[in-house]
């Protein structure tokens, strides 16, 4: 049977499963997998602070901070089983976010899934894959969106922020299953954090191209932020020339060095003094529908400090919050009308000696399972920043999501 058809067996018929594009140990494997019945998984409602427990029939509360509760369940899981998951934007609850109402069938802001078994196999190169020129073009920039941006703008003339990270919601009706659209995305928008994550009636679509973080056996942590991003043409000498002007644009490499120094800050928290550095910073790398403008910061552990530890000092990624993190977060709360939910998060898998990869929640889909669907799109806002371009660019990051649905972007 061909990957693809065990795939979607597997969705259809097990109601906690997994497919990641991240296996461990080694970036060209793929790992897939289901749980029993009798496995432990944990969910995180961060709107009513409780993470809850679930294993056979019984689910109940086991304390209200996710990563400390996840912490405690590493612990004592063996060395050959890894959990695999999520974190939404919203599950420091130290940090300002805007959360779901509790009336709100959102998806649950965290889903962890502790796996005894996976199945690991080569990552292939999706079919059909074909280089697609995303439009730049919009008929009008929304109200709504128009009225945040200018209030982004009087919090960075103040002073208050230098970048801040401007998104929203876009929601889809279409009863495709999503086990297909998974296989659908994969094809249209291949990524290095492709995952499927399917918790009861919780699904996870993702063809992120960011990391969050990997931490690697010497207990060295890396993070890849991206800031910067230019749709690809069909014609290779105008390709090029996208690709060059990303290089050398300076408000792209305006945005990346800003996100780079809150990085950078963040690494210092948790790692040995003197270790963080940036081996690469501001490559430009190309994937089907975009180029984009990457950093490399890597640093090693203190003793002490735990692989989740190092994962919640980085959280959420500062390449979707802006800088200073904590200020640009209360503006982000205060401008944007919905909350993010796992849009802005980090996916992957976590082992128990510390060992960790996680991709960035984004260009990634979620559903419930009853035909609705949500995404999230937007992008860095400077100074120098105008709604109507930073409108058109969420509308052409969201473009290649929707071509799962045939479903054009509203208002593009």
């Amino acid at each position: 049977m061909r990957t693809e058809e065990r795939f979607v067996e597997m969705a259809s018929t097990r109601p906690r499963c997994f497919w990641l594009d991240a296996g461990p140990g080694n970036t060209r494997r793929s790992i897939m997998g289901a749980l029993r019945d009798d496995d432990v998984s944990l969910t995180y409602d961060a709107t009513r602070g409780e993470v809850l427990r679930h294993r056979g029939e019984e689910v109940r509360p086991v304390g209200t901070d996710i990563f400390a509760v996840l912490e405690d369940e590493l612990a004592r899981t063996p060395p050959d089983e890894i959990w695999v998951g999520f974190f939404g934007y919203a599950c420091r609850p130290d940090l300002p976010a805007r959360k779901s109402r509790t009336d709100d069938p959102a998806m649950p802001d965290a889903v962890w899934m502790r796996t005894r078994r996976t199945t690991g196999f080569d990552r292939s190169a999706a079919p059909g894959a074909v280089r697609h020129r995303a439009t730049r073009s919009v008929a009008e920039t929304p109200a709504a969106y128009t009225r945040a941006f200018d209030q982004v703008q009087r919090a960075l003339r103040a002073g208050n922020t230098y970048e801040v990270n401007l998104t929203h919601r876009v929601q889809v009706r279409d009863d495709v299953d999503p086990a297909l659209a998974y296989l659908r995305l994969r094809e249209l928008n291949p990524a290095p954090y492709a995952g499927f994550i399917q918790h009861h009636d919780v699904r996870l679509l993702s063809s992120s191209p960011e990391r969050y973080a990997t931490i690697d056996r010497d207990r060295m942590i890396e993070t890849r932020p991206i800031k910067g991003t230019t749709p690809r043409a069909t014609c290779p000498e105008e390709d090029d020339e996208l690709r060059r002007d990303l290089a050398s644009n300076p408000r792209f490499r305006a945005e990346n060095l800003m996100i780079v120094d809150l990085l950078r800050n963040d690494l210092a928290m948790v790692c040995e003094p003197g270790s963080v550095t940036v081996p690469s910073l501001m490559a430009v790398e190309s994937y089907a529908s975009v180029h984009q403008l990457v950093t490399t910061v890597r640093g090693r552990l203190r003793d002490g400090v735990t692989g989740l530890e190092a994962l919640r000092a980085l959280f959420p990624a500062g390449s979707m919050t802006g800088a200073p993190k904590l200020r640009t977060m209360e503006i982000i709360r205060s401008v944007e009308t919905s909350p993010r939910g796992v849009y802005s998060g980090a996916f992957g898998w976590i082992a128990p000696d510390g060992r960790a990869d996680l991709g960035v929640v984004i260009r990634s889909l979620t559903t419930p399972g009853d035909g609705t669907w949500e995404l999230g799109t937007g992008g860095g806002i400077t100074v120098h920043s105008t709604a109507h371009d930073e409108y058109a660019e969420s509308g052409w990051k969201a473009e290649r999501l929707l071509r799962v649905f045939g479903t054009p972007l509203p208002g593009h």
